[in-house]
């Protein structure tokens, strides 16, 4: 399997993703390879040796090669596209037995009008069969680009990410914040979080996600882009975790989830098809002043904190990257069945 990935950069969740999967994939059995398709230039200065050091750091996948350019390329039994970026040079390259899409989020969405957005939406359109990051997602794409879709569970590392014996800090809340993720509405929780400071100055806030720290007036604490072991710590520690999706949930609530911490998350539509209006996660609108009083209830709510903490655990107990590998397993699968077009 050849795999085109997009230009990276650290702490990106998408990359995560695919790393773990294709780590199954590879204990499964499949033959790896990756090649990444540099649109931004971000790699412009970098040797094809240095890209693929720098991959494996942020992302671990020592074992599977990465190639920053085409001349060595041999053909593959199944190509598959990452990110819409990737779809032209996944449908362009030669001695592909199938071609399959691996669709972790409504990439449109990222973008305002533009030229972007346009091509991002033409690629669920090319007849690839489309692997998408959660059901919701995957009927998406049938119901509004007539695509194959099939879907796989995002996961979690259960060596990683679990409830701990250390006691929980009283009154720290922790929002993840990485700007350049638009639709992780950054502006929207800083607002609700500086209306919960002003209620309750004894809080702690506590930022992460982005290297840099954010100007704010109230106080808060900015940790930046954190390893995966020190996320797990954090993530143990605090009494109140946020992270908000505009579009397809994120890996971040299944592993505050995992660790027994009660989150607020936005009631979008992607969220209440995932998880329900009262399932793990405190769902509620996109209004600072509604996520500043759903903080407030758990922090002044144990029983409510410990029956959201619980119910979270048990959703993830059966997510693992194995099984989201067998999923998209099955949809490779599919795409293998389907005559070129």
């Amino acid at each position: 399997m050849a795999v085109l990935i997009p230009d990276f950069r650290r702490g990106s969740g998408g990359h995560a993703t695919i790393a773990h999967l294709l780590e199954a994939l590879r204990h499964r059995g499949h033959e790896l390879s990756l090649w990444l398709i540099d649109t931004e230039g971000r790699h412009l200065a970098e040797s094809e040796p240095d890209s693929a050091r720098l991959f494996h750091r942020y992302f671990g996948l020592d074992e599977v090669e990465l190639h920053t350019e085409f001349s060595t390329w041999k053909g593959a039994d199944i190509v598959l596209a990452t990110g819409w970026q990737t779809v032209a040079p996944a449908l362009l390259v030669p001695g592909a037995g199938a071609r399959a899409y691996l669709v972790q989020d409504h990439e449109p969405d990222f973008y305002g009008a533009s030229a972007e957005s346009l091509w991002a939406r033409s690629t669920y359109s090319r007849g690839l069969h489309c692997i998408a990051a959660s059901a919701w997602l995957a009927e998406l794409l049938r119901e509004r680009y007539g695509a194959s879709a099939s879907h796989f569970d995002l996961a979690i590392d259960h060596a990683l990410y679990g409830v701990r014996d250390t006691p929980r800090r009283a009154n720290r809340v922790i929002f993840y914040t990485r700007p350049v993720t638009a639709r992780r509405a950054v502006p929207l929780g800083l607002l609700a979080l500086e209306e919960l400071a002003r209620r309750r100055p004894e809080v702690e806030v506590v930022l992460y996600g982005d290297v840099q720290a954010p100007a704010l007036a109230f106080s808060h604490v900015h940790m930046g882009v954190l390893t995966w072991q020190r996320l797990a710590a954090l993530y143990a520690e605090a009494t109140v975790g946020m992270v908000l999706s505009l579009t397809n949930p994120s890996l971040v609530g299944l592993e505050m989830m995992a660790c027994g911490l009660p989150t607020v998350e936005l009631a979008s539509d992607s969220m209440l098809a995932s998880f329900g209006r009262d399932g793990p996660l405190t769902l509620t609108e996109a209004d600072p002043l509604a996520l500043a009083g759903a903080i407030e209830s758990l922090l002044d709510d144990a029983t409510l904190r410990g029956r959201i903490g619980a119910a979270g655990i048990e959703l993830v107990a059966t997510r693992s990257w194995e099984r989201a590998a067998e999923q998209v397993e099955d949809g490779l699968r599919i795409a293998l069945a389907k005559p070129p077009s």
